[in-house]
């Protein structure tokens, strides 16, 4: 299978060494690993296309959705892991810990419960949705998230032809 790998590691100061080791661990796996990295694209619209190019061709797509820069995964990486599932492609997340959403975020003030139900706020006022997901129920729900780094993330992909 062709995978295309998402995620901000293409920002490490070892970028290439990183996608020397994710392309030999895919081969391991049997698949092929496509990244953003593929190409010769040097402007923003350049590689926006390059990226999404690679996406299309891509049979499934594996997303690092570890915090980046805050609370969040990429939101680079959030948009091609939307794309890929608009596309109907299969999509596998993985984040070093999965611990709940809520959890995670510094909190605020803790209201009193509405329908039975506490709404705990962050620091700047806003509700935290609690499902129990490590992440926005928008990339939780449909993405596949497994405890771990791309290793995991790669026993998780289903085999298809």
């Amino acid at each position: 299978m062709k995978i295309y790998i998402a995620g901000p590691d293409i920002f490490r100061p070892d970028a290439l060494n990183w996608a020397e080791e994710a392309r030999a661990l895919c081969a391991e796996h049997g698949h092929e690993a496509l990244l953003p990295m593929d190409g010769d694209a040097h402007t923003p619209k350049e590689i926006f296309q390059a990226n999404i190019s690679l996406l299309q061709s891509a049979d499934a797509l594996i997303a690092n959705l570890n915090p980046f820069r805050g609370t969040e995964p990429d939101s680079g990486t959030s948009v091609e892991v939307g794309y890929a599932l608009a596309l109907g492609k299969q999509v596998v997340g993985y984040m070093q810990s999965t611990i709940p959403l809520i959890e995670r975020v510094k909190h605020g003030e803790v209201q009193p419960p509405v329908k039975n139900k506490k709404i705990v706020f962050d620091v700047e006022g806003f509700a935290i949705e609690d499902f129990g997901y490590p992440l926005n129920l928008m990339l939780a729900e449909p993405v596949h998230i497994v405890t771990g780094g791309l290793r995991e993330a790669l026993a998780a992909i289903k085999h298809t032809t």
